[in-house]
């Protein structure tokens, strides 16, 4: 079977630190490839690829903010587009726009939908209902205007990431600096529990993190900035619990997966996805607000750290993500 495998162009595949649509579109590849299938990742020059690499973006537009991301995305989606005879199936991780040529070509296309920026985006994916196969990323982040052939929750690479049975003293938040993921938030459950909080991530608010965050910062509230592969296992590794106090539905959450892979129970507002990632009492915490946020962070020592490595690695696997497109393919292309 020859696959192509379309990622975004706003960052390398896989991202340096940021991108999990680009780390999804990577992670399938690699998956790919390892058990033989042909496999082609159109992405950007500088992505890193076990598989063939086709690209005429040299480098994402948010690395390189001279780019226009519309020219960027055209010229890319476009190349894919007219080759897409050499290829028994195409897998779009590249949101709506591609589905506009599913029409026009002969080669079936398999969309995973990993979030919804608008809600404007449905009549896109309703108009091409019949003409491409939809896959979510967690049932909670399903549109009841459109079909699905199924729900696969993002893997993550298993290799990338160490279990620590015995984690240091300090509360972790991993993400966007962001009012959505709530940084600030974290900030004050970590002061109202007494405990040391390390938050990592881009900052991609700059506004909030100059108002909300950065006069917070102590000797016991850190920015570390956002952490590469060996930095995030450790950071994550180490940590207490993950703080997760969303404030939109979610519709999966990498850290969430990786800290618990790593043994790290997670605390996180019950929105979007987080029912379906963390199983309340045994892997973390569910809660409403940051009062019971702090009474979860008293009650950490009740979790497993074992139960929260063993639930991710049956459910969050990469090795599990791709048996199961696999399988969507071979039904797809027959």
């Amino acid at each position: 079977m020859k696959i192509a495998i379309l990622s975004p162009v706003a960052w390398r595949t896989p991202p340096r630190h940021y991108g999990p649509w680009e780390q999804m579109a990577s992670n399938i590849t690699e998956g790919m490839v390892a058990l033989g299938m042909d496999v082609t990742l159109f992405s950007t020059a500088d992505s890193l690829t076990s598989g063939r690499l086709d690209s005429v973006i040299l480098t994402g537009y948010e690395e390189d903010r001279n780019l226009d991301a519309k020219v960027v995305e055209c010229l890319h989606i476009s190349n894919l587009m007219e080759k897409a005879s050499s290829f028994d199936i195409i897998h779009n991780h590249y949101d709506f726009l591609p589905l506009t040529y599913s029409k026009l070509i002969q080669t079936p296309i398999i969309t995973t939908i990993h979030g919804f920026s608008s809600p404007k985006i449905i009549s896109v994916y309703k108009k091409y209902n019949r003409s491409s196969s939809y896959v979510s990323i967690s049932h909670s982040n399903r549109s009841p205007e459109l079909e699905y052939i199924a729900t696969v929750y993002n893997g993550i690479q298993t290799s990338e990431f160490s279990f620590v049975e015995y984690p240091e003293e300090y509360l972790l938040f991993f993400g966007r600096i962001h009012p959505d993921k709530g940084t600030s938030e974290a900030i004050e459950i970590a002061q109202k529990s007494k405990t040391k909080l390390i938050i990592a991530g881009i900052i991609q608010d700059e506004g909030y993190y100059k108002e909300k965050i950065e006069p917070r910062l102590c000797d016991e509230i850190i920015f570390a900035g956002h952490a590469g592969p060996e930095e995030r296992n450790k950071l994550l590794g180490m940590a207490t619990a993950l703080l997760h106090p969303i404030n939109f539905d979610e519709p999966f959450g990498l850290s969430v997966a990786e800290a618990m892979y790593c043994g790290t129970p997670v605390i996180a507002f019950n929105r979007g996805a987080m029912p379906e990632l963390i199983r309340d009492g045994l892997t973390g915490y569910l809660v409403k607000d940051i009062a019971t946020a702090i009474d979860a962070v008293n009650n950490l020592k009740s979790i497993s750290r074992t139960a929260c490595h063993n639930w991710a690695k049956e459910k969050f696997s990469s090795e599990k993500m791709v048996s199961d497109y696999l399988e969507l393919y071979k039904k797809i292309v027959q």
